[in-house]
């Protein structure tokens, strides 16, 4: 069952009923500032930082759900709706909502009049453009009342939502020419405020939320909307608000619009005040200015659709796959760029307030954008490097506003320092940037004690040779990528945190996961050692991953499929003598996509084991059989319910490692075939299974051991995105940047009889036609500008800045 359908040539997608089975959700934003929008205008705004700089409130966990938004009450006679049903729920004569790149616009209509409301976040500005325009589809003449309506949070969102006692009483506004500054805390210790203003004077205000809703009204029947008469309340404490009372009369087919603007302005000290106790409105009268008229806000939407229209055409494909098409060109490249801007800190399902920026998840996320944006990703990688420690270990997090580490979660888990490796890698490859490995990058943020990128890759390299268990396998430390598997933790407190628990550091849990990244991105960082002339270092790199591969080969094989690790006690994890969590997911992947077991069969016994113990219709699930107790010895991961997250649910993000593995050994109709069974726009048709939205990638879904097989929890900010990404354009459609240039090496499915490509590579443009007679990735002609080529790698050459290739495979 489909709630709406995808508008390739607009790039968005259509949504046809408020009644999705969860918020539907966009993103609006792409550089400081930023909100998130759902298909019932739900949401929230913050500036940089959802935790500490929340400029709107939303609450999580309500009932109803997605409460909080930007909401406009129109009023017409005697019914009122809203563009996007929410909050009232007045049933609509026709609603729609476009979900584009960086916007979102309803459209609705209730008795003869006609309601849009465009959403975005320019490009250049610190604010959320809501514009809103309103037409008589009558002949008879409206007067129509208009209401808007935003909660100011008070920044501070764990405050917030905590310390009533203190925010009942700090709350203040200034109200000029109907424009609400929201100042709360600006006297002494903010130097930055909010504000709501709309380009056309209003009849009325409210600053004061008990005024707007009356006593115990909600949002759905506010008393000032119900009266048709704002109260020109303002904020002493409790909870100060933004709302604009416009009367309008419209003429039969009479269009006419409002453009409200809710904007975040930070200001020196010395510039805080215009006078004594008056804030210094300059620079938000000027940001009004700069969108004050229809025209000017079309303007800036048009800016907008032109900057993703041009950053996604660094990468495009032309196939007789529509699915795929529509993927590649526009959903998992903008997902990217969501997840590079949030990480995993603010969506639906993350708060903003805990999880900061991720070491690990913004290594990963890179992966999939540095094609899009080399300077942000040469910029994060130097940000991330720089919460390292000297040893090699990491942060696990920091905050995105002081780029500081934090310990929310705790430290050591041990995976960390080799995905440092990884993006590095990854955006040489695809820049040929050397310079940055000469960049001096301090450790823990102390700029006493930099040293160049490339040492701090050396550590990354050192800290995992250094620290390995009894088979020679690295420690697995607190935890690796399944932050779940907590192997040293032994938490039997409830409300305990697993990842910041005491540790036992046994000296024993070992983790193979761990031991084929190293052998991965060791090979990687080997490669830039000798593309840098350190024959020795490069050497010497490549003589620990072969040490590290005869372990795994020694200690990590199973018999069918690789062990997953040892735990505290020396005891395997994913072996088949246990008795529960025989085989998992992640280390079949990485392994078989750093070359283990390729020229032994080991690879291909090991995905084929996959595919016999894991593989369900909705996905690969993370192991089995799930765990149905607790096992303290493991942690979180037996603590969920079977079926769920790490217990036997379908871990998207290690769906693609299974995809890429396939491709390593040659078979391209299962890395196809398992790459679309988590692909959004595959599984449109099952939404009111799935659930979350059918355009971008989901973190988890349930596994066949649960109740609710196939339902999809928490979109959007996810490492899917990036691997998905990853498994496509590199190793299925073989586009793939090398240090020395750019190799094409398909690995095609029987279904996909060819395709072209335009990529953009170091500024040179690639068109890339790929024919598949049949079927497979042996490559039977190969032509660069029409001369023959024995080899897929291009090497770069400055002087060349467009290529035609012709890959012919039979």
């Amino acid at each position: 069952m489909k709630f709406g359908s995808f508008d390739d040539s607009s790039k968005e997608y259509i949504i046809d009923t408020p009644m999705t089975p969860l918020p539907w959700i966009n993103y609006l934003g792409s550089r400081n500032f930023f909100s998130l929008i759902s298909n019932t205008a739900g949401g929230y705004t913050f500036y940089k930082d959802a935790k500490l700089l929340r400029l709107t409130r939303y609450r999580y966990n309500n009932c109803p759900g997605d409460i909080g938004g930007r909401y406009y009450y129109i009023c017409d006679g005697e019914t009122v709706f809203a563009p996007g049903w929410q909050p009232i729920k007045t049933p609509l004569d026709r609603y729609r909502c476009r979900h584009g790149l960086g916007y979102t616009i309803f459209e609705a209509e209730k008795n003869g009049l006609a309601a849009s409301l465009c959403c975005f976040v320019p490009r250049d500005d610190n604010c959320e453009i809501n514009h809103l325009t309103l037409q008589n589809c009558t002949n008879q003449p409206k007067t129509v009342d208009v209401f808007s309506l935003r909660e100011f949070c008070l920044y501070n969102t764990v405050d917030d939502a905590t310390n009533f006692q203190r925010n009942f009483s700090i709350g203040e506004v200034e109200v000029e020419n109907g424009i609400i500054y929201h100042k709360t805390e600006f006297r002494e210790r903010r130097n930055h405020y909010a504000f709501f203003g709309v380009n056309r004077p209003p009849e009325g205000f409210d600053t004061a939320r008990d005024a707007f809703c009356g006593p115990y009204n909600g949002f759905d029947c506010p008393e000032v909307v119900k009266n048709r008469k704002s109260t020109d309340s303002i904020a002493h404490g409790w909870a100060p608000i933004g709302s604009h009372h416009h009367k309008l009369i419209l003429a039969p087919g009479e269009k006419t619009s409002l453009v409200y603007l809710l904007g975040f302005i930070q200001l020196p000290d010395e510039e805080k005040w215009e006078r004594p106790g008056v804030i210094n409105k300059s620079p938000a009268k000027a940001m009004l200015r700069r969108f004050d008229t229809a025209e000017k806000a079309e303007a800036a939407l048009r800016e907008i659709r032109e900057y993703w229209n041009s950053l996604l055409s660094k990468f495009t494909i032309s196939s007789p796959d529509r699915k795929l098409d529509r993927m590649v060109n526009i959903w998992n490249q903008y997902q990217c760029m969501v997840t590079f801007h949030m990480s995993r800190s603010a969506s639906y399902y993350e708060s903003g307030v805990g999880r900061g920026m991720g070491f690990r998840d913004s290594c990963q996320d890179l992966l999939g954008l540095v094609h899009l944006i080399p300077k942000l990703a040469r910029k994060r990688i130097l940000d991330i490097a720089a919460t390292q420690f000297e040893d090699g270990s990491a942060y696990h997090q920091y905050q995105p506003l002081t780029k500081q580490g934090n310990l929310d979660v705790g430290s050591g888990f041990n995976d960390d320092p080799l995905w440092l490796i990884a993006c590095t890698s990854a955006y040489l490859r695809e820049t040929g940037d050397f310079s940055i490995l000469d960049e001096q990058v301090p450790y823990d943020n102390d700029e006493a004690m930099a040293t160049s990128l490339l040492e701090h890759l050396d550590r990354s390299c050192r800290y995992t040779v250094t620290h390995k268990g009894p088979h020679g396998l690295p420690l697995i430390g607190r935890a690796d990528w399944n932050d779940c598997l907590n192997l040293n933790c032994f938490s039997t407190q409830p409300g305990e945190s697993f990842q910041t628990c005491s540790n036992f550091e046994s000296g024993k849990a070992e983790s193979v996961f761990i031991a084929g990244m190293f052998v991965k991105y060791g090979r990687e960082l080997a490669d830039i050692h000798t593309a840098l002339d350190n024959v020795q270092a490069a050497s010497e790199i490549l003589a620990e991953v072969q040490i590290m591969e005869d372990a795994v080969q020694q200690s990590g094989w199973d018999g069918q499929w690789f062990l997953r690790a040892y735990d505290a006690f020396e005891q395997p994890v994913g072996s088949h003598v246990c008795g529960e969590g025989k085989i998992f997911i992640e280390p079949q992947g990485i392994c078989v996509m750093a070359g283990i077991g390729l020229q032994d069969g080991r690879a291909r016994r090991a995905l084929n084991s996959v595919r016999q113990y894991l593989d369900t219709p909705y996905g690969i699930v993370l192991l089995q059989p799930a765990y149905t107790k607790y096992y303290a010895n493991l942690g979180e991961i037996s603590s969920y319910p079977p079926g769920y997250k790490e217990n036997a649910g379908i871990f998207c993000h290690n769906n693609p490692w299974i995809s890429c593995a396939n491709a390593v050994v040659g078979n391209g109709n299962e890395a196809f075939r398992i790459y679309k069974k988590t692909c959004p726009a595959y599984i449109e048709d099952i939404s009111e299974i799935h659930r979350t939205e059918p355009y971008v990638y989901s973190q988890m879904i349930a596994g066949k051991d649960a109740p609710t097989f196939g339902e999809a929890k928490n979109s959007w900010l996810t490492g899917t995105a990036a691997w998905a990404f990853v498994s496509i354009s590199q190793y299925i459609l073989g586009i793939l940047p090398e240090l020395g240039g750019l190799s094409i090496r398909p690995c095609l499915p029987d279904e996909l009889t060819g395709y072209h490509i335009r990529r953009v590579f170091r500024g040179a443009e690639y068109d890339i036609e790929v024919e598949n007679h049949a079927g497979g990735n042996h490559i039977t002609s190969f032509t660069v500008n029409g001369t023959p080529q024995a080899d897929c790698l291009i090497p770069y050459d400055e002087s060349i800045r467009h290529y035609d290739v012709t890959v012919v495979l039979g």
